[in-house]
This record gives C-alpha cells, sequence and structure tokens, in this order.
C-alpha cells in the first residue's frame, strides 16, 4: 500500500501580514487586527513583530494595547482576507484534487500519487509555497507527513515560512520531545490533569499505559494514546462541510438589559438564517452563548426541527435566554446553528404552512439583500438600535 503523502498549508499571520502587504508603512512594526484598543473585542491576529510583547490571538484587544501600546491597531476586513484566501485554495487545487480547507487561512492537502505531475512531495510542498509568495506576496508554512495529525503540528514548528517534513514511521520519534498540549483535546484542564500524573510531553503519554489512561480519561485517553504515536487514519475530505453557523457581539459596555441581548439575538439569528439559506442547509439545534463581565462563559441548546428561518431560529434562542434568567452584568452573547442538513428534509414546513410562507418571503428579502446590500430590510423589532455589526 502506498504511503500516504499529506500537507497542511499554514499561512503566516494571516490577517496582519495581508494589512502589512498592502500599506507598507505598517511593514515591520507591531499590527494587531481586532478594531479599536479601546474597545471589547478581541485580538483576531498579531504580527510576528506584536508577538514578543505576549500579544496573541483571541485575548482582550485591551490586554494587546497594554502589553503594545505602540502597535498599529487595524479593524478586521474578512471581504479582503476571503479574497486572499481564495486566491491560495485556487492554487493548492491546481496541486490536487484532494484539498480541504479548515479555516480562510489554512488547508490540507492530499498529495499522494502526484509525483509523476510536480515531483516528489516535498519538491511539490516548495512549488506550492513559492506560488503562494509569488502570486500573493504573502509567506506560508508547512507540514508534510504520512497523515493530517502530524502534518499540521510539524506545520506549526518553524514559523513564519517553515517547512518540516515528517518521515513515514517516525512519528512517535518526532512527537516525543513536544508539551503534551500539541496533542489534539488537550486543553488546560485536562493538561492539568495530565501534569498531576506526572505526563508533561507527548513522550511521556506514550509509555504510559493505554488502560491507565483509559480509566483516568475514558474513550478520550484512548484517543491521546493512540495520537502520541502519530496515529491518524482519517482522510482529507474536499467537500468537508461546516458543522455550524454563527455570530457573536461583544458589547462596549456590559450589559444588564436583557430586552437589549433579546434583541441581539433576533439580529444575529437574521443573519445566520442567511448564511443558511445561501448554503442551502436548514439547521436542527440552536446555541447560544452567554459570557458574563467575569469572563465566565455558559452555553444552553436546545433542538427540534430543521429550519432556515430567522424568526423560528430567534424563537428557540429566545427560550434560552428567558429560562437562563440573567441578572449578572453580559459581556459577550451570541447565536449559533447547528446539526446541519440539506434544506427540504425537515418537516416543519409540512407542520407548520406559516413557517413556508415566511420561507418564501425570506427568499424573496435575500434577493433584495443580494442587489442592494446587507440589511436593507429588516424585522422592525431591529429598527429600535443599530445592526450588530457584520
Amino acid at each position: 500500500m502506498e504511503t500516504r503523502a499529506i500537507a497542511h498549508v499554514d499561512m503566516d499571520a494571516f490577517y496582519a501580514a495581508v494589512e502589512q502587504r498592502d500599506r507598507p508603512e505598517l511593514r515591520g512594526r507591531p499590527v494587531i487586527v481586532g478594531g479599536d484598543p479601546r474597545g471589547r473585542g478581541v485580538v483576531a491576529a498579531a504580527s510576528y513583530e506584536a508577538r514578543p510583547f505576549g500579544v496573541r490571538s483571541a485575548m482582550p484587544i485591551r490586554t494587546a494595547a497594554r502589553l503594545c501600546p505602540d502597535a498599529a491597531f487595524v479593524p478586521v476586513d474578512m471581504r479582503k482576507y476571503q479574497t486572499v484566501s481564495a486566491q491560495v485554495m485556487a492554487i493548492l487545487g491546481e496541486f490536487s484534487p484532494l484539498v480541504e480547507p479548515l479555516s480562510v487561512d489554512e488547508a490540507f492537502l492530499d498529495l499522494t500519487g502526484t509525483q509523476s505531475l510536480f515531483g516528489d512531495p516535498v519538491t511539490a510542498v516548495r512549488r506550492i509555497k513559492q506560488r503562494i509568495a509569488d502570486e500573493t506576496h504573502l509567506t506560508a508554512s508547512a507540514g508534510l507527513a504520512a497523515n493530517k495529525f502530524v502534518a499540521k503540528v510539524a506545520s506549526d514548528l518553524r514559523k513564519p515560512d517553515g517547512l518540516v517534513v515528517v518521515e513515514a514511521g517516525s512519528e512517535a520519534a518526532f512527537l516525543a520531545p513536544l508539551p503534551v498540549e500539541r496533542l489534539w483535546g488537550v486543553g488546560r484542564v485536562m493538561a492539568e490533569a495530565l501534569r498531576a500524573m506526572g505526563i508533561t510531553t507527548v513522550g511521556h503519554v506514550q509509555t504510559a499505559p493505554a488502560a491507565v489512561l483509559a480509566r483516568r480519561f475514558g474513550q478520550a485517553g484512548e484517543d491521546l494514546h493512540a495520537l502520541a504515536f502519530g496515529r491518524d487514519d482519517r482522510r482529507v475530505e474536499p467537500s468537508r462541510a461546516a458543522k455550524s453557523m454563527g455570530a457573536e457581539e461583544t458589547f462596549e459596555r456590559d450589559i444588564r438589559d436583557v430586552g437589549r441581548l433579546d434583541a441581539v439575538l433576533r439580529g444575529q439569528a437574521e443573519r445566520v438564517a442567511r448564511e443558511l439559506r445561501a448554503d442551502g442547509v436548514a439547521a436542527g439545534r440552536v446555541t447560544v452563548k452567554i459570557r458574563f463581565a467575569d469572563f465566565r462563559t455558559i452555553t444552553r441548546s436546545t433542538s427540534g426541527d430543521p429550519t432556515q428561518d430567522g424568526l423560528e431560529l430567534y424563537r428557540r434562542a429566545a427560550a434560552l435566554l428567558a429560562a437562563e434568567r440573567v441578572q449578572d452584568p453580559v459581556r459577550l452573547i451570541g447565536l449559533s446553528a447547528s446539526r446541519l442538513r440539506p434544506e427540504g428534509r425537515g418537516q416543519l414546513d409540512l407542520l407548520d404552512p406559516r413557517a413556508l410562507r415566511r420561507e418564501h418571503l425570506s427568499q424573496v428579502l435575500d434577493r433584495i439583500d443580494e442587489r442592494f446590500g446587507d440589511g436593507t430590510v429588516r424585522p422592525a423589532s431591529l429598527l429600535r438600535r443599530p445592526a450588530p455589526p457584520e
């Protein structure tokens, strides 16, 4: 059986690098993408010049401003990043039909059997990196291995503009010295539990009896033991569908007004519904995420007939919010839709003729938005407050 050649290509500090490319005055300077440093948002990306100051993605932007006050703070321009992402994905698609995007700035591709077209896999990855540099004027790091997990770990080790190759059969030796947090599924809580067992590196996981890990962590312990040896049989899936769609808003000031939170959910439900309809899917599960001023975060979910109707999504989310009886100040609220399936597979339209009429109306409104811009027509309840930022 032919050994697989799986590459993971990851753009370096993608959002920040695009901004530095397009604005020469930012080159060589610390750049933080995420908006106003006096705001309540989080860091979307930080350039490599900002990282020595301790700035990291997902950090509160005010914290980043304290750590690196001389940085240039730039708002997120997702449309521009998506345009560049499309360029990168098109390049990857020229080297393999099996490309699995993970986000706008990273993807797996399967180079197995492409030697006659592009040379050996290492040569092919070098050509990919060069094409990306020539056509986008940005750098990408890459990992090449016999499976997805090891390739992804490898791509992160020599950033920026790195290439790490892990030969088939050497996965365990490659992973052994790395910290245990490199294993998928090991977050802060599990890392602390492993440290309490004297396990701090992947090599320690390799030497721990699988039965001990299974008793302590259940199935996650068995999976952890397999990953520590670099075992991963998953295929690159070019048609990998989204598992969920969502929207969040972080407030400039903490919110106590439940009516305001309810109105935000109404707008988020409409945005998520438009995405569902655009992708031709319906959602059977709705989740509300609430982050309080002290950063305590809760999620609450409910399931029902698959829907892509904004009003129905909102009703389910509003019921979750009402049941929570929120009293503490809220920093962030979000709505997500999951358990996606192709539209038309549910029974809601058969059980409720009003839902079918709303669906037809929504399709008309989508065409209006496409022609005149998002938010041209909105529910009347949203006219009492500005539309939440996209």
